[in-house]
C-alpha cells in the first residue's frame, strides 16, 4: 500500500470528500469524445520494417486511454464511483450521435459548401454508432468490475497484473461486441476480414495498455497519496444499475 494511505472498503468512501475525482471523470469522458470525433473516421498508415505500409484505424491511439483512466478511476475511487463515470460517458456518446445526427440532417445555407464534408466526418452509419456505444457501456463495465475484485484478491499488490488483466478482458468484450455488429455482412466485409480486425485491434488495445502501465503507476500513486485513501470493493455491489455501493 502506498505510504500514509488509508486502506478502506468502498462503502466508506461515500461519507469522504475527494478533491480529484470531478477532473478525472472529465478527462475521462473528455477523452472518450474527441477519440470518437476525432479518430473514429481516419484510417492513418504507418511503414513498418520487413511489413511495409500498415493501416489502422486512427482512434486507436487515443480510445485506449479512456481504458487506462477507467482503471485510475476503479483503483483510487472504486467501483461505485468508476459506475459513475461509465454511465456519464456513455450519455455523453449517445447526446453526441443524436446532436451528430439533427446537425448533419439540418439543410446548408445556400452559401455554405460545406455539407458534403459534414457528411462524411459525422454523417455516421446509425448501426456503427449503435455497436461503439453497446460495446464501450459493456467493455468498460467488464473492465471495472475485474478490476475491482483482481484488486481484493491480490490485496492491493501487482497493480500491473489488474490493470493489463482487466483490459484483456474489458477490451475483449468490447471488441467481441462492436465488430460483428459493426461490420458483420457489410459490403466488403468477409467474415473471416471480421475476425482478424477484431483479434488485431484487441491484441494493439492491450499492448498499449501494457506500455502505459509506468504511467498508470505513476497517475494511481499521486491520486491515493492526495486522496489519503486506498479504496477495496469488498462489499460492493457490482450491478451496473445499482444506485448505491
Amino acid at each position: 500500500m502506498t505510504t500514509g494511505v488509508e486502506k478502506i472498503d468502498a462503502r466508506a468512501l461515500a461519507g469522504r470528500r475527494v478533491r480529484y475525482f470531478d477532473l478525472v471523470m472529465a478527462a475521462f469522458v473528455t477523452i472518450l469524445l474527441l477519440s470518437n470525433v476525432l479518430g473514429a473516421g481516419k484510417v492513418a498508415v504507418i511503414t513498418l520494417p520487413l511489413v511495409g505500409e500498415w493501416p489502422f484505424g486512427a482512434g486507436i491511439l487515443f480510445f485506449p486511454l479512456s481504458y487506462v483512466i477507467g482503471d485510475v478511476l476503479t483503483e483510487v475511487y472504486g467501483f461505485a464511483r468508476a459506475r459513475r463515470c461509465i454511465w456519464v460517458g456513455t450519455a455523453a456518446l449517445l447526446f453526441m450521435a443524436f446532436m451528430a445526427m439533427v446537425v448533419v440532417a439540418l439543410p446548408p445555407a445556400a452559401t455554405w459548401d460545406g455539407q458534403g464534408a459534414y457528411e462524411q466526418v459525422f454523417g455516421q452509419v446509425p448501426r456503427i454508432v449503435f455497436a461503439s456505444i453497446l460495446a464501450f457501456w459493456a467493455g468498460e463495465f467488464v473492465n471495472s468490475v475485474v478490476l475491482a475484485k483482481m484488486k481484493v484478491w491480490t490485496r492491493g499488490k501487482y497493480l500491473w497484473t489488474r490493470t493489463i488483466g482487466s483490459t484483456v478482458a474489458g477490451q475483449g468484450v468490447d471488441s467481441l461486441i462492436f465488430y460483428p455488429l459493426a461490420f458483420w455482412g457489410a459490403a466488403g466485409w468477409t467474415t473471416d476480414l471480421v475476425v482478424t480486425v477484431m483479434l488485431t485491434q484487441w491484441a494493439l488495445k492491450v499492448a498499449w495498455e501494457a506500455l502505459l502501465t509506468p504511467v498508470t503507476y505513476a497517475v494511481v500513486g499521486a491520486l491515493k497519496r492526495r486522496e489519503g485513501v486506498d479504496v477495496f470493493d469488498e462489499r460492493t455491489d457490482f450491478t451496473p444499475f445499482a444506485a448505491r455501493v
